[in-house]
């Protein structure tokens, strides 16, 4: 921006003032003292509306999860790496997937070869999940996926591989984010046509039987919203059956 600009000189050195009401129409006091609040109105911790939080004890009674984002390379590096967090004091984990695991393709694809492994783990078929949560006990951590466009195919893989450690589907809790609207607005890596809300459906449709005490809807605002786009090369996004066809076992 160009300081010289009459406008910007003016709007620097002007003192900062408040509005009276916000950009909703809601008005906005100058501050707020303890009689403002109607106890009776947001009520108590753990009880509707939730206001002040949704456990009685707030987290005292139950600290929130504490995981690291991460993920790189192959299914065995990233294993290393899990347990590693877990024996420091970590309570779940935060997988970090790689663009063709986000995009929905094949590693050996030629679009995706450079791509491997760079920012998350390559997770293409379910021996490598297996490989990835080797000697993890799901029962007991918390796991967490950033995936997004190709959300439904992880969470079947790693509903596959609670099955054959023997983990009840009861058990599992976690997080997946699938927001196909930040793939599309925010980072470009859409692995589908939205004609329908297809972010969610595949795996709102599985919740209430298989991942009761976890998230599968999970959006993610601020990205999409502080974001610019940055759209990628046509060649880059695929469509679903495509998608579908290089997943496999």
């Amino acid at each position: 921006m160009n300081k010289r600009d009459p406008d910007f000189t003016a709007a620097a050195s002007a003192e900062p003032t408040l509005a009276p009401v916000s950009r909703t129409g809601i008005p906005v006091p100058t501050n707020v003292e303890a009689d403002a609040v109607d106890a009776e109105r947001i009520g108590h911790p753990g009880t509707y509306p939730f206001t002040r939080g949704i456990f009685p004890d707030g987290y005292r009674g139950r600290l929130w999860t504490i995981r690291q984002y991460s993920g790189f390379g192959t299914a065995e590096e990233s294993n290393e790496r899990y347990k590693f967090l877990l024996e420091k004091g970590q309570t779940g984990l935060s997988v970090a997937l790689d663009l063709p695991t986000q995009c929905g393709f094949d590693p050996t694809h030629p679009m995706a070869r450079p791509e491997i492994g760079k920012v998350g783990v390559s997770l293409s078929n379910l021996s490598e999940a297996e490989i990835l949560f080797r000697g993890l006990d799901l029962s007991k951590i918390s796991t967490s996926f950033t995936i997004n466009g190709t959300a439904a195919i992880v969470y079947a893989m790693y509903l596959a591989v609670a099955d054959k450690q023997g983990v009840p589907r009861s058990k599992l809790t976690g997080t997946i984010q699938n927001d196909i609207l930040k793939e599309y607005v925010a980072r470009g890596t859409g692995s589908s046509r939205c004609g329908r809300p297809c972010g969610w459906w595949p795996t709102r449709s599985c919740t209430p039987t298989t991942f009761r005490r976890a998230s599968t809807r999970s959006a993610s605002p601020a990205r999409t919203c502080a974001t610019p786009a940055r759209r990628r090369p046509r060649k880059w996004r695929t469509r679903w059956p495509t998608a579908w066809r290089t997943w496999r076992n």
